[in-house]
């Protein structure tokens, strides 16, 4: 159902003149407070000022949540199966048209989920072909997701797919943290399991690079301890001797790579918070959300590490029981979209063997 991308270096992308980064916004499950969200972020001063919003989704849904909880819309459309025009200066609403019935706000459901993964793989192709500079998703349903016929987990695996990637990480940007995480979305058993020296030195090595990539020169980054106390010297687990350790030695000092722990999860998190790392690499997910929203709920992003492009999200799901009721909060929207265009300013401005690194 789905085709792939080849994965490319960001630079291989065709660029058009200089000028704010475009950034597609993906309108994400239509059942749910996506199209709100996005609707309210690109009325933002903060986002105009940041990028040209390019609004991929169903504009006459979008029309209809507009009217419906008077918001702003009313911008211009350009269809699917034509060419964003070279010169844009305002919000754009790239339509689809791939909503097949009706979708009551709130209710999960196969047509939802097939819309929001063509949107999704609209906003990839518009990536490779230049036309857009990153990408900002809302939220989708998993299980609208398959009902719909995709069986992904997540954004993070689907974008994968779709672009070849085969070493990605999800990671999370909230106040003075940056996290990433060793898995995703997986049972907690198969997590711990998943904690293995080759593993942490693929995520490690991914993080360096990408930290550089934003502009970091130099990255600091620690990696969590699995166990309380991080195993107190093998009294609680052995994950850290065996897997981490050696991981963090193998890692420290290659291409000049500045990597220490494991540090106990209690404390590692709020020691990069204030300014002690770059980033902290963390054994599972749960034990990365925790302090991301405690520090920044509602105003977290979520970034994909390895991707050709950047893509960034926001740090909460539809919301299914506030759609459609104007009562969903865009802040996360907003820090999505803005980072996104940072990202892609820092990129731009980094010389090409610091990208290549």
């Amino acid at each position: 159902m789905t085709e792939t991308l080849h994965n490319s270096s960001h630079r291989a992308q065709p660029r058009r003149k200089p000028g704010l980064p475009r950034v597609g916004i993906t309108m994400g499950d239509p059942a749910g407070i996506g199209p709100e969200v996005v609707l309210k972020a690109v009325a933002e001063e903060d986002v105009l000022r940041a990028c040209v919003p390019i609004i991929i989704g169903d504009a006459q849904l979008l029309a209809h949540t507009a009217r419906t909880l008077d918001l702003q819309c009313g911008y211009d459309i350009v269809r699917f199966d034509e060419r964003l025009p070279d010169e844009i200066t305002e919000p754009v609403i790239f339509h689809l048209d791939n909503i097949g019935g009706y979708i009551e706000p709130g209710i999960e459901s196969g047509t939802a989920g097939k819309a929001a993964a063509g949107y999704i793989e609209a906003a990839v192709s518009l990536c490779a072909a230049g036309s857009v500079d990153a990408i900002a998703t809302a939220p989708i349903n998993k299980r609208a997701l398959f009902l719909g016929g995709y069986s992904f987990p997540g954004h993070t695996e689907f974008l994968a797919h779709l672009t070849s990637t085969e070493e990605y990480a999800m990671a999370f940007v909230a106040a003075n943290l940056r996290i990433v995480l060793i898995s995703t979305h997986v049972p907690l058993a198969e997590a711990i399991r998943m904690v293995e020296r080759d593993r942490i030195v693929r995520v490690v090595i991914l993080t360096h690079r990408e930290l550089r990539r934003w502009g970091i020169e130099k990255p600091r980054i620690a990696v969590a301890a699995l166990n309380p106390h991080g195993a107190e010297g093998g009294l609680f687990g052995v994950e850290e001797a065996s897997e981490i350790v050696p991981a963090v030695e193998e890692c420290n000092g290659r291409d000049g790579m500045d990597v220490h722990g494991p540090f106990s999860a209690d404390t590692i998190f709020l020691r990069a918070s204030r300014g002690e790392f770059d980033a902290v690499v963390a054994c599972y997910h749960d034990q990365a959300m925790i302090p991301v929203k405690c520090l920044s709920f509602g105003e977290a992003v979520n970034v994909t590490l390895g991707l050709p492009f950047i893509r960034t999200s926001v740090d909460h799901g539809t919301a299914f029981d506030i759609a459609g009721k104007g009562l969903a909060e865009h802040s996360s929207m907003i820090a999505a979209i803005t980072l996104a265009a940072e990202l892609v300013s820092r990129a731009e401005d980094e010389p090409t063997e610091a990208l290549e690194a």
